[in-house]
């Protein structure tokens, strides 16, 4: 929906099954619909769109495209951003690792986010801009040589260069946004400001970078991290690179005590990783690939017991702390106040809590619909008091 100070806030359609593009209309249809009924009956409604790459090529037949864009007139929706991190598969089946691959070292990853900006430029609206987001480069494990960073770089110089022919011939303003993520290559805000510097000095003088390739500022992510929201978006913009969007997301926090411990069993799973971020006394972070790995091995950190966990998994935003859990809504909000502050930043706003297919019962006690509605009127009424939506 659009907002005030140029904003458009959408939820991420990953939180529904759907891998070809049948599957995918079908969901939109059954429960986007449902929630625009809800949330937005009577303005123009923004989706946030999941593509896989099947369901991009599907989309890409001029038909079936032509066809979509009549859906989306004939229901008072349009879409202004694509996620374009899972390629594959992304319910239903173990993701954990594959849900980086192909990653930026792959000619498909190239094709695959191509493809997006080939249909986002049909999609989005006259006057809106457009943006995409994909993996960190790729996860941290997979990359064991120089050759595949320069690799990761030098596809990446490929999109942008197509990007930016995309932009000029629609002359609609199109963005791809890494999106840091713990345990990947790019983690943290201080990685992909050196990494940015790497693709900069790749190509010195080719100003179309800054314009075209951002990050995607996803607050569970970096809040994992234990980073705070105005030291990453100082470190961003001291370093030239634009905010792509902002993912509103949540992540668990806990205090690790045995009772803790005991019930963040029922979060652990077969199809995403939640890394873990163990922070002690001192500050030292101890890091573990999955939440599995934390509950089976952590016990101190450089002898002293951990003082926090925080959790990759994404907690609806509504989520209110209990006796045992509490979430980092706290770095969310945060990034919120830098927005009041300066509304620019950022007009890409997107919810994304893809995980409600594995939440615990006591978190999944309604339908995905009443879920996706208590997350849009939590974010709306965060940012009214802020200023950012008339109330």
């Amino acid at each position: 929906m659009k907002l005030d100070h140029g904003l458009h806030l959408a939820y991420c359609t990953n939180i529904h099954r759907g891998e070809s593009w049948n599957e995918t209309l079908a969901a939109l249809e059954k429960y986007t619909l449902a929630v625009k009924k809800r949330v937005c009956p009577d303005k123009p409604y923004a989706i946030g769109l999941r593509l896989s790459d099947q369901a991009s090529r599907e989309l890409s037949d001029k038909t079936a495209l032509l066809a979509f864009q009549k859906w989306l007139d004939q229901h008072g929706c349009y879409v202004f951003t694509i996620n374009g991190f899972p390629y594959g598969q992304f319910h239903g089946t173990r993701v954990k690792e594959q849900v980086y691959a192909p990653d930026w070292t792959a000619n498909e990853r190239v094709e695959y986010t191509n493809r997006l900006f080939d249909l986002l430029a049909q999609l989005a609206p006259d006057g809106v801009e457009g943006s995409v987001s994909t993996v960190p480069g790729s996860f941290k494990e997979f990359i064991k040589t120089k050759e595949q960073e320069r690799a990761m770089r030098h596809n990446l110089w490929r999109c942008v260069e197509h990007i930016a022919g995309v932009t000029e011939r629609s002359g609609k303003k199109l963005h791809l946004g890494l999106e840091p993520e713990p345990l990947c290559y790019l983690e943290t805000s201080e990685e992909t400001a050196k990494f940015f510097e790497q693709l900069r000095a790749d190509r010195p003088k080719d100003s179309r970078l800054d314009a075209h390739l951002g990050v995607n500022y996803d607050t569970c992510h970096l809040a994992v991290e234990f980073e705070e929201p105005p030291d990453v978006i100082r470190r961003f913009q001291q370093h030239r690179i634009k905010i792509s969007k902002l993912h509103f997301s949540s992540a668990l926090k806990v205090h690790p005590t045995p009772e803790a411990r005991a019930t963040l069993k029922a979060f652990a799973n077969d199809i995403y990783f939640h890394q873990v971020a163990a922070r002690a006394a001192d500050g030292a972070l101890t890091r573990y690939q999955d939440l599995d790995a934390a509950l089976s091995q952590a016990s101190t950190i450089n002898h002293q017991p951990p003082l926090e966990w925080r959790i990759h998994f994404h907690i609806p935003l509504h989520s209110k702390p209990n006796a045992l859990f509490d979430t980092t809504s706290d770095h969310l909000l945060g990034v919120m106040d830098v927005l009041k502050a300066t509304p620019s930043l950022c007009s890409h706003i997107e919810m994304e809590t893809y995980t409600w297919e594995v939440l615990p019962p006591e978190l999944k006690n309604r339908n995905v619909v009443d879920q996706l509605v208590a997350e849009y009127e939590w974010t709306l009424r965060q940012m009214a008091e802020r200023g950012l939506v008339a109330r």
